[in-house]
Formats: C-alpha cells, structure tokens, sequence
C-alpha cells in the first residue's frame, strides 16, 4: 500500500553520503518475543490453520449484502476448538465435512474493548475435522466493503462495490483467521448483475459474461489481507504478455495511455531481485473513493484514479504496489509489528525500479522528497503521546494495526536499507537481497528472523559492524542515516525566498542570443510557469514558503501559477492546507470540491487537519464532510471522523 510520491525527468545534482556506525546493545529478549506474537487475531492457528479457501459469494446491490459460504480447509493438530475472527458479520449455520455437511455448534465471543479486533467465532470441532464451511452475510457495518451508487462512478449509471483487506478489515467481509502468519491459497464462486464484472486478488476474466457468474483460483499461498474484490462495469485492456489494467469503460484508455510502461516496470523489477512468480500482474483503476494510492493485492493492484495526471508523472506508485510482490506479499511481515518488512523494503525496491527507468537523478529527488516527509511526522510522532512509534519494530498491542502505517515504516525502513547499501555496496547488497526474497519466498517473517539473516548472510561474512539494533529498537533517526540533496531543490527553496521578500520572480527575462553561423540574434524569452518545472520543485517551493505569507501574495501566485485549480493532487492538497492557515477564503470552494471528490487518504487528513485548527472552519469542514462522506471509504470516514470530533 503506497499514497504516490510525484516525478519528473530532470537535471539535478546529487550528493549521497553515508557511514557505518557502532552497533547497540540488543534488546531484551522476553521483550523482542513479547512482539512477535500477532495480537491482532483470535484465531488459534498453532492448534488448526486454514490452508485453503473456498468463497461462495452473492453480491446483492439492492440491499449492499454478499452472502457467502466460507468452505475452509483446515490442518488439525488435535484440537477440539477452531477460532476464527469476524467483525460486524451475521453467522447463519456452520457445518463439518466436505460431502455430507454435518451442523455443529458455534459460539460468538464478546467484542475487544476498543472494537477493533472484533469478535472470535469459536467452533465445535473434532480432532479429525478437515473442512469447516460457515454461512453467513455481510451487515450495513461491514467496514472493508465500499457500496457504491451511480453518481459516485465514473460512468454515473452502475454501481460499484470494492474492497480493502489491510490490515485486520478482511475479517469484517470473510469470517477467516485474520492473521498474516498465515498463509492460505483460495478459490471462490462468484454471482454478480449480469451487466457487471467481478474481479479478484486471484486469476481473472477479461470480459463479461451473460450469467453474471464468475470463478477464481489464487494458487500461490497468501495471507488474508490480500483477499480481495471488486465488482463494476469494467473493460480491460491488454498492456505486454503478462499485464494489463482494468476502469470503467470511460477511463480505459487514459489509463492504457498512462500506464505503458508497465512491461518495462516488471522487467526491470526481475533484473533486480529474481523472476516475477505470480503469472500475471493487473491493474485496476477505481473510483475516487478509494482510500489509498494502491494496494498490492497479487496479480491485481488497485489503484486510485488521483494517479491518472495524464503525463504518466505519478506512476510511482504502481512501481510500489509492483515491488510488492517481492516485498509483502512473497515475503510476508509475520505480525503487524513487523509492518516495515513489507512497506520499507517495497519504498527501497520502487526507487531502484525507478532508477533503473528513468536514471538515478529522479530516484533521488523522489528519495528526497519521501525523507522530507518522514522528517515532519517523525517530529510529530515524537512530540506525540506515543514517541515509541518511531521505532521500526512497534509495539500495538491493544491498539489499532493502522497506527504503525506511518512513514516510519515506509521511509525510515528505506532509508536503513540505503543506508546498508552505502555501507556494504551496490553489488553485494543486492546479491543478498536476492539471495533474502528466494530464502523467504511464500513465507512470513518477523524483524529478528531478517536481523539473524543479515548478521549471518550479509554482515559476518563481509566483517561489517553496523548498528542495525539501533534502527530497528530505537526512536528517531541514527546519524548515520544517509544523505540525499539536490541543486534543483536548493534552487526552488531560493525562488521562495525572493518571492517572500517581495521580488517581482515572474518578471520575464529577455536576452538575445547570436545564431550561430549568421550575423542575426534570436530573442530568448525567459518566464516562470507552471509547466517548467515538475510536481516535486513545486512542492518544495510551496514548502518553504513563509506558513504566513499572507492571502495576497498567495493571490498573486495563483494568477501566474493557478495552483488552487491546476489538477495535480500533491500540488492542490499542499496550497490548500497553506491557504487555510492564511485565511485564503477565496479557494474555499476549490477546497469543497476537492474534498468531495477525492476519498484518499493521504490528501484528506491534512486539509481536516489544518481545518479543525479554528472554530470557525473546523464548522464549515463539518458541514463538508456531511456533504462529502457518501464518497469516503470506512477508512478515511473514520479518519476525518476523529479530526472533526
């Protein structure tokens, strides 16, 4: 899962440094185990597991309800009890046996105390049981399922329904040991409106048929947040041998146009760390609502539309939700303390993936924005009431998993990845890396489990200290995290600073040149446009203005440089948030429009955020939420929902 970090192609000059640094006392050891148990699930998978599933599913419009049977196929070691998670389901019947399905008796435990993790289903077994089958149906509380009408699609004439799994919201869909220790292969049976298309997480059709029935198979082993669907008037469109994207008939060749280089991304993803093993890789584009800028899930990444700029300049994050199928989903955070085994791995491999296309300058610039980022929450977590937070390996017990899906497990995970690339070198820390995906492939791990591999495949042998327990144990940044500057950025944090002083910066130059070969000049017109410079300097240069410049001088920027209404969603989200803090009133309905169409995430908290810091526009955010929160996956709602309290 990945919110998109921008790029262009440009000329820049990079400087990276970096150093080994003494290694740390390890942690406690009742501590570390302490943390690597997964205390986001009831399910009692060292006694009976799932290993494979099957889904009987009716998605019914009318009343927003899939009815299912979830056929489970269990490993029994001698238990008499198999414990399930579920969240805001209705369990019909459950029944023993695969032919000649015998009822038994089940008993739905008592909520958490937050109502977070949901209920157990506990289930009468016998120590022979092989299959369990539970009937049950979906509630209007069901959090991972995203009911769409018309007028929220595209097209504005079907629905839509989608949804999203990570981290513990799969159980609120599937009655299912919610775990990601867990690995299981499934299949599922699927009857939709014959005039939509269902798609899943697994092997999938390309076009409709008249029955509205639709059947899958995911053979390679996951965990159950990867389980995945997504149902709506879709076409699809071929991109290489094996990729393509599915949208609403109405975007499907925009998003052919946007993603054509995909072909190049798996290749160059497979010369770095190893052949792509799940057979194909799909795309699907959904509607606005959607609450990420991808999410992995194998052989088909959502995306949100925020990603379709025209210029292929946001395609980034389909190299992040890409690189995850090495990083997270063939190789698997065991707990959701582990959360950086999945995200830091994958922001380090969507770099590489970059540079390897369009060259190291962009790379860096796209390194240099994500460190910017993780800088100002790191500030924030720490100054925060849970400083610990900054921590790679976490401690959630008793706290929601999405705490910990922070840019420290994204970027500072990264960063102590290039950070031992810069120590060790380029070739053997690829070689390892290489050697770590093929070691751990289809199977989930804890930080220690990488720690151990490290010391043992990467640091031993090459006689390295590294002070790895301090980037895995300790809060904040070492010091010898490595460093990544760039001219360009220096000279966008400058332009701000002339204009804030008041200096006339869309003066146009004009200079005439001599042509050479004659005795004639040409008239060279110098001016600053959007258009000449990409969505990161941009960024920067908004980044460094004054916090309060004032509503004028951000009126004047907006008359050359139309940033309240440019289209890009980064630029958009950064203006607004500086706009509200100085009382720019005159953007107010950009900003409702915005937040009315655009559910993600990443670009709602911090417009809210800065909204709620008045009375008086913490009133009006109410009054657009009202207005907007039809369009919110149960994510983001929450999210704005606890910022407006």
């Amino acid at each position: 899962m990945r919110s998109v970090l921008l790029f262009g192609i440009l000329c820049i000059s990079a400087f990276i440094s970096g150093c080994s640094g003494p290694a740390t006392e390890k942690k406690n050891t009742k501590e570390i185990e302490d943390l690597t148990v997964d205390r986001h699930t009831y399910s009692n998978t060292k006694e009976v597991y799932t290993t494979h599933l099957h889904l009987e599913l009716d998605v019914n419009f009318d009343n927003k309800t899939v009815y299912g049977v979830a056929r489970h196929q269990m490993k029994n070691i001698g238990a008499d009890t198999a414990v399930f998670d579920m969240k805001w389901l209705e369990i019909q019947k459950i029944t023993l046996g695969k032919k000649n399905e015998k009822e038994t008796d089940f008993m739905i435990g008592a909520w958490d105390k937050d109502s977070i993790m949901g209920q157990p289903l506990r289930v009468k077994i016998d120590p022979e049981t092989e299959y369990i089958n539970i009937y049950y149906k979906t509630t209007e509380r069901t959090e991972a399922l995203d009911w769409l009408s018309p007028e929220l699609t595209n097209g504005k004439i079907h629905p839509y329904l989608y949804t999203q799994g990570q981290a513990i919201l799969t159980r609120s869909w599937i009655p299912i040991q919610d775990s990601p220790s867990n690995r299981i292969t499934y299949s599922a049976d699927v009857k939709v409106p014959s005039d939509l298309m269902a798609v899943m997480s697994a092997s999938n059709p390309t076009s409709k048929n008249t029955e509205g029935k639709y059947h899958f198979e995911m053979k390679q082993p996951i965990p159950a947040y990867l389980i995945s669907l997504a149902v709506g008037d879709l076409a699809y469109r071929k991109l290489g041998p094996n990729c393509g994207v599915y949208s609403e008939p109405g975007m499907i060749q925009a998003c052919a146009n946007e993603f054509v280089d995909l072909p190049k991304m798996i290749k160059a993803a497979e010369r770095l760390y190893g052949s792509y093993l799940w057979e194909q890789y799909d795309l699907i584009v959904l509607p606005y609502s959607f609450p990420f800028g991808g999410m992995e899930n194998p052989r088909l990444t959502f995306v949100n539309p925020t990603v379709l700029a025209g210029d292929r300049s946001l395609v980034s994050v389909v190299a992040h939700e890409l690189a995850h199928s090495w990083s997270g989903n063939l190789v698997t955070n065991e707990t959701w303390n582990d959360f950086w085994l999945n995200e830091g791995f994958t922001v380090y491999f969507e770099n590489r993936i970059m540079e390897q296309l369009y060259g190291r300058e962009v790379a860096d610039m796209l390194a240099l924005i994500e460190f910017h980022e993780l800088k100002v929450e790191m500030d924030d977590i720490l100054s925060g009431t849970h400083p610990e937070d900054t921590k790679l390996k976490l401690a959630l017990t008793d706290r929601n998993p999405d705490d910990g899906m922070t840019q420290i497990a994204y970027v500072k995970g990264a960063f102590f990845l290039k950070t031992l690339e810069e120590v060790v070198g380029r070739v053997k820390f690829d070689l390892f890396l290489k050697s770590y995906f093929k070691e751990f492939a289809f199977k989930t791990i804890t930080t220690e489990n990488f720690r151990d591999y490290l010391n043992e495949k990467l640091l031993k042998p090459n006689n390295l200290t590294f002070n790895t327990d301090e980037w895995i144990y300790e809060e904040g940044l070492p010091k010898n995290c490595v460093q990544v500057t760039s001219s360009r950025f220096n000279d966008m944090t400058a332009l701000a600073n002339r204009f804030a002083v008041g200096e006339d910066i869309f003066k146009k130059e004009v200079t005439y040149v001599k042509i050479k070969g004659s005795k004639r000049k040409k008239r060279v017109v110098k001016e600053i446009t959007r258009e000449k410079h990409i969505t990161q300097e941009w960024q920067t240069f908004i980044r460094n203005l004054p916090k309060d410049i004032g509503k004028d001088r951000m009126s004047v920027l907006d008359d050359h440089l139309n940033f309240k209404a440019c289209g890009n969603t980064e630029i958009m989200t950064e203006w607004y948030v500086l706009g509200i803090k100085n009382g720019y009133t005159e953007i107010k309905p950009d900003i409702e429009k915005f937040l009315i169409k655009i559910g993600r995430r990443k670009y709602l908290i911090p417009i809210y955020k800065a909204l709620a810091e008045t009375k008086e526009n913490k009133s009006w955010a109410r009054k657009v939420f009202e207005k907007a929160k039809s369009g919110y996956h149960y994510v983001s709602r929450s999210t704005v929902e606890s910022i407006l309290k």
